[in-house]
């Protein structure tokens, strides 16, 4: 089975990511955790360690030319983040740690200022825990009522059940589009528009951090108020993320933080801080991460989010294909239109012992609850295998999962 479309040259992309050429446990490594943290192509390293090596600085601080220059570096790339989702302006692009911060900035800001005890918001039964525990969070604080579209069997959400949740109460729904546990992409279109259909005041937000790794993303299209993604899945570097808010959504919310830089004037009596995205972003931030971040967009760019979805769905077909031949196993989430994430059990071992297994073959899995532990108990199970597809993955990493998964049964049956 030829996988390789003209556009998409899976020998010269690999080669691009140095650690594809390690090994692991003497074998061949075969990554197949991008879901948690992709690995980095040679660029996104180069264009960190070139940040450190020839003009580093402090950002809007200094007059000097190495603080302008890395200013002007770091700033550029808010614009790049736009432009990759579709944002109408670089002011709507904040810069957090990661997802998780993002979520959680929305929940302190927008909804201490915005709701009251008794208020609703919706999320999903597939949610990562960054979207479950910042709002029982508030919950506790504020006295906000949480509710929770359920998961179908077939790991889709009940979209009829969502269109009951909604009621005059409602002022947020939060829910992921693409699952990290499932792979599961979710309607999220429909979703926004139905929420807009019962009433267009209520806000959402949507978790992005598997979605904008496996194909084309646009804010704007969608309709959301809020996105959130992290830029280690993105093939950058650990410790950058984005939250992407409308304007004048952006402009209605406090400070999440207090701090340098996003002040315009500070006395002992009162202080007034920057319009949005600067608000937001309160001490020194993450200078070179971010820097990186663009790289990474640069990166992914240049081969075109349309290719590289091409080509993970037809690596998608041939993995599931390939794990039909395991005896025992059980796959989770829908047959069709999902993501290049497979989590499974085996009724021969438990998820933990398989991943031991397959690490000493050399092949790099996640085994647990994903940080989906609602959604682990909704399918009756307290951890799953799942092998999750990168731009660089190709047959011969799936190739050595199913030899390692046919081993480890021989192993623990």
């Amino acid at each position: 089975m030829n996988l390789l479309a003209p556009q998409f040259d899976i020998t010269r992309y690999r080669a691009d990511f140095p650690v594809l050429r390690k090994k692991m446990n003497g074998k061949p490594v075969a990554f197949l955790d991008s879901g948690a943290s992709a690995q980095k192509p040679q660029v996104v390293i180069d264009a960190m360690r070139a940040v450190m090596d020839t003009d580093y600085a402090n950002i809007h601080r200094g007059l000097y030319q190495f603080s302008q220059v890395t200013t002007a570096r770091f700033e550029a790339v808010r614009q790049k983040v736009a432009d990759f989702i579709g944002a109408g302006s670089e002011r709507e692009i904040i810069f957090t740690r990661n997802a998780t911060e993002g979520v959680n900035l929305v929940a302190q800001s927008w909804g201490r200022t915005h709701l009251v005890p008794g208020d609703e918001i919706i999320i999903s039964g597939m949610e990562h825990h960054a979207n479950i525990v910042p709002w029982q969070l508030l919950r506790d604080q504020i006295g906000i009522v949480i509710k929770v579209i359920p998961v179908l069997d077939d790991g889709t959400l009940d979209f009829e059940a969502f269109g009951k949740l909604l009621n005059n109460k409602t002022r947020l729904v939060s829910l992921v589009q693409v699952s990290n546990a499932l792979g599961t992409i979710n309607p999220v279109a429909d979703i926004i528009a139905a929420t807009r259909s019962f009433n267009p005041d209520i806000k959402t937000l949507i978790d992005g951090s598997q979605a904008v790794v496996h194909g084309a993303v646009n804010v704007t299209a969608l309709g959301c108020d809020f996105y959130v993604f992290t830029g280690h899945k993105l093939y950058g570097p650990t410790g950058v993320g984005v939250l992407y808010g409308r304007y004048d959504v952006l402009q209605s919310m406090p400070p999440y933080q207090g701090g340098g830089d996003m002040i315009e004037q500070v006395t002992f009596d009162k202080t007034t801080y920057k319009d949005a995205p600067g608000r937001f972003e309160a001490g020194t931030p993450a200078i070179v991460e971010v820097i990186g971040l663009g790289a990474a967009i640069d990166y992914v760019c240049a081969i075109g989010m349309p290719i590289i979805a091409a080509y993970e769905k037809k690596l998608l077909t041939y993995s599931l294909a390939r794990l039909d031949e395991v005896p025992g196993l059980t796959l989770y989430g829908p047959k069709h239109d999902r993501a290049g994430i497979m989590s499974f059990t085996a009724d021969w071992g438990h998820a933990s012992d398989i991943a031991m297994v397959l690490d000493q073959c050399g092949v790099a899995v996640r085994s647990g609850h994903h940080c989906c532990q609602p959604l682990m108990a909704r399918f009756g199970v307290d951890a799953t295998v799942r092998a999750s597809l990168g731009l660089y993955s190709n047959e011969t990493d799936i190739d050595s999962l199913i030899d390692g998964l046919l081993k480890a049964k021989e192993l623990l049956l």
